[in-house]
């Protein structure tokens, strides 16, 4: 019993369906981890053990009567707190919904349950998600298992921290400027930011918890400790849906399928700073370039290149802006002071916008559409840092240095992450390697314009070429 909480979701459903665990074996062993790692890093922030006891109990009948068991049969999730679950305690890391408990699922939630998910709770985000730090006034600040002392990363930053620790194999959560990625990357597991569409959103809302129905920036993804246990949670996930009006129809049992391939061949480029475009720490420009020589070791083609982002930071900032403008402007007038200040000058940023504004940002996020389709008739791939830095003191807000320079907002330091989000391209963070101290660093992978499975491939060939995965934390042991 003690290893479940490290196997991998794969071999725990092929464990349930041929009877050689019971889904209340498998559940109560993510209990007790949670009870004994979670006072530690505060990753799981509201509990459901009994009802999730209940549920596995009723699947295990199921699995008796000989019924077909759907994917997900019996694995246990903590959902992320900015996805509403019906009965279930939804925050958003706000005082303002310290009490909000949701009368129903939102889609990513309805089809994980669909898909025979076990949820035992929710997990730590930053207030209304803002900011790659995952702290709020409602649960206080989740920790990094690798070092107590540092952040976790964010929003996602409590289902990462879970994930690393045992809490729990599958992990949904979103990404608007880095959120599936940045923890990822700070707590040496695997984020994946799919392709707009590739997951649909509803009920979608302009801005977070969601994205507005028609936007591009915002999605929904799956995380987990290994690129074949995320492809999975994406098989559940992705595929259309009548109620969203940019789902891709592609089905998401495409992701289902085995994920070796021969890389050998494929043209890869790398940049340790996004072509100069961003600073970047030493000890992480160090990981990624020892990443590429992995590549070439695999047999790639691999140069040092990258696609101009010009356009990017302008694109990303009005957009943003522009969303918290209509999401939080009238909160601003009735609970200014139940806001973080972040999100409050994000809000009046906003405000400030004009219409011409908000145009050219989508111009400006059009041209670096095309430079990508363009870079990607040269290229299969591209290599990145996820974070321009590593784990930082979980006491700061954020980074307000990074390579020698100052960052003015708290926007800065997640450049790295962002300015891909403004490419349409989706972006996989794997763990890659650990800085000196001890630190975790992920590599972003990213491809073509809807080339998900893809990016997951060579992610999955990179991850069993390194091992680096395989590395747990101390306090998880």
């Amino acid at each position: 019993m003690t290893d479940i909480p490290f196997r991998t979701a794969r071999e725990l459903r092929a464990a349930l369906g041929a009877r050689e665990l019971s889904a209340r074996e498998v559940v109560q062993a993510h209990l007790d981890q949670i009870e004994r790692v979670n006072p530690d890093v505060n990753a799981v922030v509201t509990l459901v053990a009994e009802r999730a006891l209940a549920e596995a109990a009723a699947a295990d009948e199921r699995a008796a009567r000989g019924a077909e068991l759907p994917p997900l049969h019996g694995i246990p999730v903590a959902h992320k707190d900015t996805h509403e679950t019906a009965g279930v305690r939804t925050t958003f890391g706000s005082p303002l919904h310290a009490d909000h408990v949701p009368d129903r699922d939102e889609l990513v939630i309805e089809r994980m349950r669909a898909a025979g998910v076990i949820s035992i709770g929710k997990t730590n985000v930053p207030e209304f998600a803002a900011g790659s730090h995952t702290f709020n006034p409602v649960f206080g600040a989740t920790r990094n298992p690798y070092d107590l002392s540092r952040s976790a990363g964010g929003s996602s930053g409590g289902a990462a921290a879970a994930l690393a620790t045992g809490m729990h194999p599958l992990a949904d959560g979103s990404d608007l400027g880095g959120s599936l990625r940045n923890p990822a990357s700070f707590c040496n597991v695997v984020g994946f930011r799919p392709s707009i569409g590739r997951v649909p959103s509803w009920p979608a809302p302009l801005g977070w918890p969601a994205p507005l129905g028609w936007s591009g920036l915002a999605t929904a993804g799956p995380m987990a400790r290994t690129v074949a246990d995320a492809a999975l949670l994406l098989s559940v996930l992705a595929g259309p849906d009548p109620r969203s009006p940019i789902a891709l129809d592609e089905p998401g049992a495409t992701f289902a399928r085995p994920l070796d391939r021969d890389v050998r061949g494929l043209r890869i480029a790398w940049s340790p700073d996004l072509g100069g475009s961003v600073p970047v720490e030493p000890e992480v420009a160090d990981v990624v370039e020892a990443s590429a020589k992995v590549f070439g070791d695999l047999g790639c083609v691999v140069e040092r290149d990258c696609p101009d982002f010009a356009g990017a930071d302008e694109a990303f900032r009005i957009l943003r802006a522009w969303q918290f403008a209509v999401k939080y402007g009238p909160l601003l007038e009735t609970d200014r002071d139940r806001l973080k200040d972040t999100i409050v000058w994000n809000t009046e940023e906003g405000l400030r916008l004009s219409a011409t504004d908000v145009g050219r940002a989508e111009l400006l996020r059009t041209e670096l559409f095309h430079r990508f389709r363009e870079f990607f008739t040269r290229y299969d791939f591209l290599l990145l840092p996820v974070s321009q830095v590593p784990p930082f003191d979980a006491e700061l807000e954020y980074p307000v240095r990074v390579a020698g320079q100052d960052m003015e907002t708290y926007l800065d330091w997640m450049r790295s992450a962002y300015f891909v989000t403004v490419s349409g391209s989706p972006a996989l963070s794997v763990p890659a390697g650990f800085t000196p101290g001890g630190l975790p660093v992920g590599l972003q992978i990213v491809g073509p314009h809807r080339a998900d499975f893809a990016v997951l491939q060579l992610g999955h060939a990179f991850e069993q070429a390194t091992g680096v995965a395989q590395r747990r934390p101390a306090v998880a042991r």
